[in-house]
């Protein structure tokens, strides 16, 4: 039986590839079906036989009491959008004045959910969402549904890949016509359907959304000796991945990616899934190399987003909120309107300056739009459709939750409540605290924070690590059930363990920002060093300005912010920087260094972070405050500037042996 049960399963796994990728089906629905049916009858007689790449894992069955955390070996990052044809010729220049002369391959911007896919010997093990860009989510038992991902490559081999995971338009027709039938609310657009279908707990459901998906990016190439963009898409395309080949573009220049972005704009609308944009990536994986990346993106591809859709719609109100700093922020409530596939009915309106200048009217119609397809904003005020019943804009001059006074600093545009114990400022603070990228507490949305502030049971940070003790409280609660206020609780105690810059981040101090917190946790190592700290000493430190410091200091300064420290450290709240320790290396502490041409023995990210990690600071341009420039083959004219201002130049053996020196120490 064995034998049969390997032969339908390398059948039907190769009819599935056939119909789902390749469009070239050799068996009828009929036929498929049949097999499929006798490997389900053989599986259920001989379980011990079950394969991993079975096609019955299609059908989904797995159900998780919660997602697990995975992190990213090599990080996710996000692109760089560009809006406009002068903003891509930017692009084009800026690489080209790196010494770059590249082709480009151009893709379609899949409206989905990122995803990565792992897989040893050739077998699909961990699929993750893009997460944080570090830390993402395991979706791993609903991606198995999905029939265009395959369970088995065409060669055993260790891989990781990344790519798009969407709904077609007519899938999500189709399922919103389903529900409509049996009375549940519709699906707004294939984005959000998409997304919600990966995160389903039960795989039934995520099966049962027919997903789809395209897969572009390989994080390694030099590992299978691929030298271009190009040739990576085809080597994934002969694993068995669906690439979107059709629509993947190589040109030769800038005026060939602006020709691609006039084609699809017109084919946008008959395409069968939904796109916001245009991918432009260099082609060649060397040029890439030497291009390099920021800290959050690469500098070699960028995402062009088309032109958000505008929608009329009327201005019924203008109310304020307040942020959890105290910064009060006017907000456009709109009569309902359909803008890029989802419904909005607010926008933010920034600041009193921001109103005034668009000559806002409560009443008006107004335009609005998705900033880059994601977030609404209100583009002007159709005047010529005035009656003459619109009320001016009037900003108010007490703080909208505690009616307390509210100030505006000189020379700043945005109004702040003063009062420090507002609820809403601590609403917004709480909701900050357990953010993704602060201390990442699984749970608490700002709808259960604003529920549980209300009733009492969290008013400051610390209260939150009380929680369990209101736990027969929290089961009287709509959607609290055991597991869910197990999973919150546990996520609650985790945290503890997070290293100190997400406790700098999460704290809400003024001007720090992710960036900043981990710059001040490398160098101080803890908290209390931190807080002992002048703005003198702080601004000694690379890319701490007086701005900085200042609100560092401020923020200590009040006896208040200790208690809540305290409070945090007697509830076993972790002070301490537990990443990679900075070195106060005398060659590179607090020196500036400039990288140019191609690095043989290194990445450029690897000598930017190692640099980091021994205190130093890597720019991207020389001036006279530059300590050394690194040199690679072929360099550009950061190399005659930095002869020009007598600038010591260290060649890759110098910088290996500076290295080794360190380790050593």
């Amino acid at each position: 039986m064995k034998e049969r049960m390997d032969e339908l399963v390398e059948l039907l796994n190769r009819a599935n590839y056939e119909y789902h990728v390749l469009d070239n089906p050799s068996l009828t629905d009929q036929e498929f079906d049949k097999y499929l049916r006798e490997l389900i009858v053989l599986e259920e007689k001989y379980p011990e036989y079950v394969r991993e790449d079975s096609p019955t894992h299609r059908v989904g069955g797995v159900v998780l009491e919660e997602f697990q955390k995975v992190r990213h070996v090599i990080p996710m990052m996000s692109l760089g959008d560009v809006f406009s044809e002068e903003e891509v010729r930017n692009f084009d220049s800026k690489i080209q004045m790196a010494g770059v002369h590249p082709e480009y391959v151009c893709e379609l911007k899949i409206d989905g959910l990122s995803v990565s896919l792992h897989y040893e010997k050739g077998k699909l093990v961990t699929a993750s969402t893009r997460g944080d860009g570090t830390v993402g989510e395991d979706i791993t038992h609903n991606v198995r549904t999905i029939r265009t991902i395959p369970l088995t490559l065409t060669q055993p081999i260790d891989i990781e890949v990344r790519g798009e995971i969407y709904m077609a338009k007519k899938t999500l027709e189709e399922l919103n016509a389903l529900r409509q039938k049996n009375g549940q609310p519709l699906l707004q657009n294939c984005r959000n359907a998409a997304a919600g279908s990966v995160r389903q707990l039960d795989s039934k459901i995520a099966a049962s959304r027919k997903l789809d998906s395209f897969i572009y990016h390989l994080p390694n190439p030099e590992d299978y000796g691929i030298k271009t963009h190009m040739e990576a898409l085809e080597f994934m395309k002969s694993l068995g991945f669906k690439t979107n080949a059709k629509h993947n573009v190589l040109v030769k220049d800038v005026e060939g990616v602006l020709s691609y972005i006039e084609k699809m704009t017109e084919e946008r609308p008959s395409l069968p899934y939904d796109i916001d944009g245009v991918v432009v990536k260099v082609n060649l994986l060397a040029e890439q190399k030497k291009l390099g990346f920021t800290a959050h993106h690469p500098k070699w591809a960028i995402a062009y987003k088309f032109p958000a859709e505008e929608v009329l719609t009327k201005l019924q109100d203008i109310v304020f909120t307040v942020g959890r700093t105290g910064q009060i922020t006017p907000n456009a409530v709109l009569d309902p309107a359909i803008v890029a596939g989802s419904t909005v009915r607010r926008a933010t309106l920034h600041n009193e300056d921001y109103v005034l200048e668009k000559d806002l009217k409560i009443g008006d119609i107004v335009s609005i739009r998705k900033a880059g397809d994601v977030i609404p904003e209100v583009v002007e005020a159709k005047k010529e459709r005035r009656t003459g019943e619109e009320r001016d804009f009037v900003m108010i001059d007490t703080c909208p939750i505690c009616h307390g006074p509210i100030s505006k600093k000189e020379g700043q545009v945005d109004y702040y409540c003063l009062n420090r114990h507002c609820p809403a400022r601590k609403i917004e603070g709480l909701c900050h605290f357990v953010s993704r990228k602060a201390m990442n507490i699984d749970g608490l949305g700002e709808r259960i924070i604003e529920d549980f502030f209300n009733l009492g049971y969290i008013q400051t940070f610390s209260d939150l690590y009380d929680l369990k003790e209101h736990r027969d409280d929290l089961t009287e609660l709509e959607g609290f059930g055991q597991k869910s206020i197990d999973h919150l609780l546990s996520s609650i105690e985790d945290s503890k363990k997070n290293s100190l810059e997400r406790l700098l981040f999460a704290l809400g101090i003024p001007n720090v920002g992710e960036k900043t917190a981990k710059i001040l946790a490398m160098e101080y190592e803890t908290l209390d060093s931190l807080m002992e700290k002048s703005e003198e000493e702080l601004t000694s430190i690379y890319d701490i300005g007086a701005i900085i410091a200042s609100s560092v200091t401020d923020y200590f300064s009040h006896e208040e912010n200790r208690e809540v420290i305290e409070k945090l450290r007697n509830h076993g709240v972790n002070m301490v920087y537990t990443g990679e320790k900075k070195k106060k290396s005398e060659d590179f502490y607090q020196k500036t260094f400039v990288i140019t041409g191609t690095l043989q023995k290194y990445t450029r990210e690897e000598v930017e972070q190692k640099i980091e990690q021994l205190g130093g600071k890597a720019s991207s341009s020389v001036s006279k405050k530059t300590s050394a420039l690194i040199l690679g083959a072929n360099p550009g004219s950061k190399y005659e500037k930095a002869l020009s201002l007598n600038i010591p130049i260290w060649d890759e053996d110098t910088l290996e042996k500076l290295f080794q020196k360190q380790d050593e120490e």
